[in-house]
């Protein structure tokens, strides 16, 4: 393999791929990465931007040294000088001791501001500032130091619309946006999500990993997917948890593509079962709300998928009247592995 295959898989390695929409933004990073020009990045939440700006880094002559990123909206409004310019001791409360900031940090190397749209006003004067000088100073000190770095940022916001509200300064846009560059969404390239899935699987041990029949794949390449490359990352792990080893269908991929319909109010859960047949409808709404987590407090993803899983196996079980076999059917699962899932849970119920 030579130089240039090399370096065209280890591009294909990232942006994963064939949909015109994934070839054009690969010839575009090839294309920027050749410079050492500010690129903007512009695209859906979700989208792989910081994916990009790595591609660019790894593509370009400064691969060799750092990557840094850091989230302009993340970070408190008074540390953000110090988290990308650094500070001496002393300078503010807090400070015990000299810090080293993300300039500094990336001599050489490539500095990625995600969010940019979200920089206080008076800071975007200062960073456009050391894009101009090509200099930093840290906070409480005077002493100016010359750094070396390639700056690429990203936003999903419309910039165009912050410049006219003042929201956004118009220089520091096309300071940072010598080169700008949109990300397409995932709905635009709908048909790398088999790639994608595939990829997002990799990893996986072979008995959790999913697969999908036409049916359902085609739904997944219809679905708009309004969290991106994420979502569908964040699907391939829940349908890993709830299915795993198992051909889905239709119905699974789209009660997959809904988690928050197992979240859905109690409804009614007929006397007789036998006199009404239940449906895996009926399942879903049977399910009760889950509570919803205090402000700021984390989320244990997998505690909570669990938690639901088990909730719909009971609602199953009532609704099926105990037929272990009837509460797979409303679950869209086979009988022995519903018998394997309820004893992961503890769930004693005589089998039918």
């Amino acid at each position: 393999m030579t130089l240039g295959q090399n370096e065209n898989a280890a591009l294909e390695a990232l942006i994963i791929g064939t949909s015109e929409a994934a070839c054009r933004l690969r010839e575009m990073i090839r294309r920027v990465a050749r410079s050492n020009a500010s690129v903007m990045l512009c695209g859906p939440s979700g989208s792989g931007k910081e994916l990009v700006a790595r591609a660019i880094h790894d593509e370009g002559a400064r691969a060799g040294k750092a990557f840094s990123a850091i989230n302009c909206g993340a970070i408190p409004g008074e540390l953000i000088e110090s988290e990308l310019f650094g500070h001496e001791k002393g300078s503010f409360t807090g400070a015990h001791a000299r810090r080293i900031g993300h300039f500094e940090a990336t001599e050489g190397g490539t500095l990625f501001l995600d969010e940019i749209g979200d920089m206080r006003f008076d800071m975007q004067v200062k960073l456009l500032r050391v894009l101009e000088d090509r200099t930093i100073v840290r906070v409480g000190s005077s002493d100016v130091k010359a750094v070396d770095v390639r700056v690429i940022s990203a936003t999903h916001q419309d910039l165009g619309a912050a410049i006219a509200d003042g929201k956004f300064r118009e220089d520091l846009f096309f300071r940072l946006g010598v080169v700008v560059l949109q990300v397409p969404s995932l709905a635009n390239r709908a048909e790398d999500i088999p790639a994608l899935i595939r990829h997002f699987q990799r990893q996986m041990p072979a008995d959790v990993k999913c697969r999908f029949d036409d049916a359902a794949m085609a739904l997944l390449m219809q679905h708009a997917w309004p969290g991106n490359v994420r979502e569908l990352r964040n699907f391939v792990e829940r349908a890993s948890v709830l299915h795993g080893g198992e051909t889905l269908g239709l119905d699974d991929v789209a009660m997959l593509l809904n988690p928050t319909a197992a979240l859905a109010p109690r409804r009614a859960v007929p006397s007789s079962p036998a006199a009404v047949p239940a449906s895996a409808d009926d399942v879903a709404a049977a399910a009760p709300y889950a509570k919803t987590p205090a402000p700021g407090r984390p989320i244990d993803l997998k505690r909570e998928i669990e938690t639901i899983e088990l909730e719909q196996i009971h609602v199953a079980l009532d609704l099926a009247d105990g037929i272990i076999s009837e509460a797979a059917r409303l679950l869209t699962l086979k009988r022995t592995t519903l018998i394997e899932k309820m004893r992961k849970y503890g769930v004693h119920q005589q089998a039918a």
